[in-house]
């Protein structure tokens, strides 16, 4: 009787080592890599300018999102590159010009290595774009999505009064992981600070071998 019943707790404990030697396999290349971004520093300690984000809390969530003219799109359709995502209304001010404008800028100055990058906005909401606006910013990949879930998907500087998404640039790697927050203005008119948006994001292609 004892016997009888051993044997399907083996059968199960050798199932289960089994599903997790196919998980760690699969998980790999990604395990890798972060090891790289959080664990690997220089000595003179963390030098990043953005925000790590922890992309295990922080996955692209499900979301009705467009192309301008009303065709399906998502996020995730830029899979294989490294995205710079910015989010807003249609009425983009002078903060948002700045911002699309920078973006470009950043790609640019990473050279060789600026195919692997791609600059997304997302809009949050169903007003058209002024002519010059999408003249201007040719080459910059314009979705429409819900403002409700991108609202409880990004991620917001602690400790900052009346913070919003729209205030930052973010970093999505080629896996589709949301893994850096740049601060409120950084992606901006202000040279400095997109030089320093830029190291963070050269060193990343650097130390990638992914996207």
């Amino acid at each position: 009787m004892d016997s009888g019943v051993e044997k399907p707790n083996k059968q199960q404990q050798r199932s289960r080592w089994k599903l997790f030697a196919v998980l760690a396999v699969c998980a790999s290349p990604l395990i890798a890599s972060y090891f790289t971004y959080y664990v690997v520093k220089p000595k003179g300690g963390v030098t990043n300018y953005g925000a790590l984000i922890d992309p295990r809390n922080y996955p692209i969530p499900a979301m009705a999102s467009t192309t301008l003219d009303g065709k399906p799109a998502k996020l995730e359709d830029f899979k294989g590159k490294w995205i710079m995502l910015k989010v807003g209304p249609s009425d983009c001010q002078q903060d948002c010009q700045d911002q699309l404008f920078a973006m470009r800028q950043l790609r640019t100055m990473q050279g060789k290595e600026m195919e692997r990058i791609e600059r997304v906005w997302l809009i949050t909401d169903d007003q058209p774009l002024e002519t010059m606006l999408l003249r201007v910013n040719d080459g910059t990949r314009m979705l429409r999505a819900p403002a409700a879930v991108l609202e409880k998907w990004l991620p917001l500087e602690e400790g900052v009064a009346a913070d919003r998404a729209s205030d930052h640039v973010y970093l999505i790697d080629p896996l589709g992981n949301l893994m850096m927050r740049f601060p409120k203005g950084a992606v901006s008119s202000d040279i400095e600070k997109v030089k320093r948006v830029q190291k963070d994001i050269a060193k990343l292609l650097k130390a990638s071998a992914i996207g």
